[in-house]
């Protein structure tokens, strides 16, 4: 068997062989996707273009991965792949999420158009070791600033909820819906919900209880609650999370001490609007 890894830029066409494509592309964290608004809508309409285009000439089934965030500050809880979304279209996370929704968009219409074979993950939290330490999200910001004896800093009075899944969770969801004979948009991710406040005090207390948690000012648009329904994975996929969310912050505590012993610190990224010094 030969592996052959290749950089190249989505946005731009590529020509190759398959039979399955896992369009994974697109950075997700809000300060990295807000950072360039425009190559992030790119990224999302003309690369999805591009891997369907790709799909229909190799007669490839494509699967892409689509978020959460199609369905913006929901106003459904827990949410359903039913439920059509509350989004602002022209907001500071426009970009990444009206992008997504594109994207699905045009996954269904080459289905309907091309006969492309296609898989829609709408993808919740996901967390786990190889996560980059400036991620930007609070999984990361939380540990790498509890490892190092800082204060931990929350957005707002962290009332909002996340929910968190493992990445091996989400690796297995993927690869069952690439061979499942499901089309339709289906949810992967972690039904524990968290207020960001008390998931704040979980990695504190597991790291440095001693720590102080912060609370500055809420960055805009950020979603009141976040929990995936995910009746439609068990039944159509037998797929449901193995991983307890405490057990695979410890593991990514011990992975992200790791990389410090490597660098010696780190500074978390922060919000674009926010950012300070």
């Amino acid at each position: 068997m030969v592996f052959h890894l290749t950089y190249s830029d989505i946005v731009e066409s590529y020509l190759l062989e398959c039979d399955q494509i896992y369009h994974l592309a697109c950075p997700a964290s809000p300060p990295h996707y807000q950072f360039n608004p425009i190559k992030t809508i790119k990224t999302s309409v003309m690369g999805t273009i591009n891997m369907l285009g790709l799909a229909r000439r190799v007669r490839a089934r494509i699967l892409i991965s689509s978020t959460s965030e199609v369905y913006g500050d929901p106003l459904q809880h827990p949410q359903k792949e039913s439920y059509f979304g509350n989004v602002n279209p022209i907001g500071p996370r426009a970009c990444y999420d009206e992008g997504k929704r594109v994207a699905e968009t045009m996954m269904y219409a080459y289905q309907k158009q091309e006969n492309v074979d296609v898989r829609v993950a709408r993808i919740f939290n996901t967390f786990g070791e190889r996560m980059h330490p400036n991620d930007g999200r609070v999984v990361s910001n939380f540990i790498i600033q509890a490892l190092q004896g800082k204060d931990i800093t929350v957005y707002g009075d962290g009332s909002q909820t996340r929910s968190f899944q493992y990445v091996s969770d989400l690796v297995d969801g993927l690869e069952k819906l690439m061979n499942s004979d499901y089309s339709l948009p289906i949810n992967l991710g972690n039904p524990q919900e968290f207020s960001i406040q008390d998931f704040a005090k979980m990695i504190r207390d597991l790291i440095n209880p001693g720590l102080k948690i912060v609370n500055l000012p809420k960055t805009k648009d950020d979603p009141s609650k976040r929990k995936p329904d995910i009746t439609l994975a068990r039944k159509v996929l037998d797929w449901s999370p193995k991983v307890n969310v405490n057990d695979g912050i410890e593991r990514t505590i011990n992975y992200f001490k790791k990389e410090l012993e490597k660098t010696g610190s780190f500074n978390p990224i922060m919000p674009k609007e926010l950012k300070i010094g």
